[in-house]
Order: C-alpha cells, then structure tokens, then sequence
C-alpha cells in the first residue's frame, strides 16, 4: 500500500528559503565577487541588449533583483529605470552605482509586486527565479505588472549544460542540485530551455528568443575551456539561459502547480 505524502507547509518552505538568501545576498558583497568573472559579465550583457532592443514605448523598466549592479545603464532606455531588491544595503549600492538615475525599490518579490497592473514596459530580472518556492506565480506577477506586449528578460542557470547531461549519463548530478555546494544549494529550482519556455507560456508569455552566454568543459586541472560560437548555435547546451519572452494581451493559463509564493 502507498504511503501518504508528506505534507510540507508552503509558507515553511519559502520563509527558510527567503531567510537563507538574505543572509548570502543581504550586503550585495557575493555579487559584487562574481559580476565582473568574463561567465557573469557576458551573461548580464546579452540580457541588458535584449531588454534596449526588445522594449517597445518610453514605459519604466523594472530590475527585479538587482543586487547591487544593475545590469542596465539607464542612458540607453527610452524611459526611466526602476531597480528593487529585497537587502537594502545591495540596493543603496546599486542606487549609487547608477549615479542616482535609477528609483530604488525595497521588496521582496516572493510576497508579490507592490506595482499596479500594466505599470511597466520593461521588467529585468537575473538568477533570481531559480531561488524562488514557486517561479510560476512570480512570473504570474511579472506578467501582471507588465503592460500588454512588455518584454520580460530574465536569466538563469542551465540544468542542462552540455557538460552536465553527460555527467548525468556516468550517474553524476549535475551542478545546479549539489546541495553541499557553497551557493548553488540556495538554487531550488533549476531549468532547463525546454522548460523555461513552457514555465513561461503557462504564466502568459510568449516567448521570443533564448540565448547563452557561453558553453563550458571544466578540465580536471581546474580550467575552463569556453566557446561563445557554440553558445550562439546551441544555448540550451550552455552555461546560462538568457529568455526575452512578451506579454501577451489575454490572462495567464489556469494555475495547476502549487501556491503562490507568499506564506
């Protein structure tokens, strides 16, 4: 006979995810280690270039998550920028590093956006969904506070690094699941393109492009070997998904997964 499942309140669950990550993100200071590395450099590039291209009026550009950098220079927006984050120090830092051209935000995105609907032209938002309990209902409120046909960009790692799915073939997990890692433990849901795409057509998107930043091997000396070519033939072999996806003007499919993010 099955045993019954075990039931985990939802609330429990995002309250110790939402506590961890603001003890490793609180200060901006891990960020700031990793932003400048070529890998994070490129990835945050080519999701800045998607958003300048892709964003149609003079509408508010929103940076979900901005950390204490954010990804887009205001200069090339047609409207103002709009950068939040849930650790006040990050944010200040990120104010600053924008020479005061951008609105500073403090808010926690798992809690739901405290924006109207249709607020936004543009909403940005980098390695942040695969931190969140349930990535649908927060890509659910990104949808609602975007105008009908805003551009939603967002990025995340790659479950299915080409690396990865042969390390998965000899009974190896791959990198984004260790949880003995010192910061990808924090990573509780990770995506491969495939399904991005369809987590983000569930919550009324459509989705236009995917790209990555790079395809790695790590070699057992510890170097990275790296091709930015093979990135631009097959990104959902690379390192980071990089999604440009529109707003479609009719409502979200009905929910079938889980609860909303809030407690």
């Amino acid at each position: 006979m099955a045993e019954p499942p075990i039931r985990v309140p939802s609330g429990h669950a995002q309250a110790h995810g939402r506590r961890a990550n603001r003890r490793s993100y609180h200060d901006g200071a891990q960020v700031n280690g990793y932003v400048d590395d070529p890998y994070h450099r490129i990835r945050r590039a080519v999701a800045a270039r998607l958003m300048v291209d892709g964003v149609i009026g003079t509408g508010p550009v929103l940076e979900l998550g901005c950390g204490p950098r954010s990804m887009l220079d205001p200069a090339e927006l047609p409207g103002p920028l709009v950068v939040a984050d849930m650790a006040e120090t990050a944010l200040g830092h990120a104010r600053r590093a924008a020479h005061g051209r951008a609105l500073p935000i403090c808010l926690d995105a798992t809690r739901g956006l405290p924006f109207r609907a249709g607020a936004f032209a543009g909403l940005l938002t980098g390695e942040l969904i695969e931190h969140v309990y349930d990535p649908v209902a927060l890509l659910r409120e990104c949808h609602r506070v975007l105008a009908p046909g805003g551009l939603l960009v967002l990025t995340t790692p790659n479950l299915a690094t080409v690396q990865d799915r042969l390390a998965f073939l000899a009974g190896r997990a791959p990198r984004q699941v260790d949880p003995l890692h010192p910061y990808l433990w924090l990573h509780i849901r990770p995506f491969t393109a495939s399904l991005l795409r369809r987590v983000l057509r569930r919550a009324g998107f459509t989705p236009l492009a995917i790209r990555s930043n790079q395809v790695g091997w790590l070699l057992p000396g510890g170097r990275w070997v790296t091709s930015r070519l093979l990135a631009r033939i097959a990104p959902g072999l690379g390192g980071s998904l990089i999604c440009a996806a529109r707003r479609g003007s009719g409502p979200p499919s009905p929910s079938v997964v889980g609860p909303r993010n809030s407690p």
